[in-house]
């Protein structure tokens, strides 16, 4: 009788374990819910912008610039290159765009979702790289933006290691033939940061920023199209 009691304890704390568990909201990591059903309308952007908040604000602050040439904005705020990599497929390759703008890197550098690894941020960039080109989507790489500090890792200093990445970007666009957007040597300071003028906030580009960034960009999808 005592063993039959013990299982039967067991069995109601399996049961209710189980049940907490199933009341647990579904997480979606890399965030495919985002775009989910702009990406459902079978609209064929273009170019497709691959980024984080600082893509996701450029839309929001450029609208025009994006609904004007045709291009899709697919960046999310607070993503690492990892979670960019993982929801590439439904938010580029699927819709099938002629070329991809890839930004990314400034919230690895700022420890988001984890340590910063250089290699593993590279190797991130490079897996988008491939999977657009295994795709006959053309590329086009941009430098990480410059960054002194980052408003919610103040005891951070990346100006050196944003540099560092970069250097190792653009060695890769020149070995392999890749369009490279250097938004970075365009907009740094002194500092290797941001200008006020730039943004206000040391990270997201002011309208002003992104005019800069618009212009360089522009001429880099037009010179990648006519390929």
């Amino acid at each position: 009788m005592n063993i039959m009691k013990k299982a039967w304890i067991t069995t109601l704390c399996l049961l209710g374990a189980l049940q907490l568990f199933a009341q647990e909201p579904l997480k979606d990591w890399a965030n495919f819910g985002k775009y989910e059903q702009e990406n459902a309308t079978g609209k064929q952007p273009t170019v497709v912008f691959m980024g984080n908040s600082i893509t996701e604000g450029w839309r929001a602050k450029d609208p025009d610039f994006f609904t004007q040439n045709n291009y899709a904005g697919r960046g999310i705020s607070g993503q690492v290159s990892a979670q960019m990599l993982v929801r590439f497929r439904p938010d580029v390759i699927d819709l099938k765009p002629q070329a991809v703008v890839i930004l990314a890197g400034t919230n690895d550098l700022a420890h988001n979702d984890y340590a910063f690894s250089p290699e593993k941020t590279f190797g991130n960039i490079v897996s988008m790289i491939q999977l657009a080109e295994a795709n006959q989507i053309k590329v086009i790489l941009c430098s990480t933006l410059p960054a002194y500090q980052f408003g919610w890792r103040k005891e951070l200093r990346p100006a050196e290691e944003i540099k560092a990445l970069n250097s190792k970007l653009k060695a890769y666009a020149h070995e392999h033939n890749i369009t490279y957007v250097d938004f970075h040597a365009a907009m740094q300071d002194e500092r290797g940061g941001l200008p006020e003028k730039y943004s206000k906030d040391e990270v997201h580009p002011t309208l002003e920023g992104y005019k800069v960034m618009e212009k360089l960009v522009q001429d880099a999808i037009h010179k990648v199209l006519r390929k």
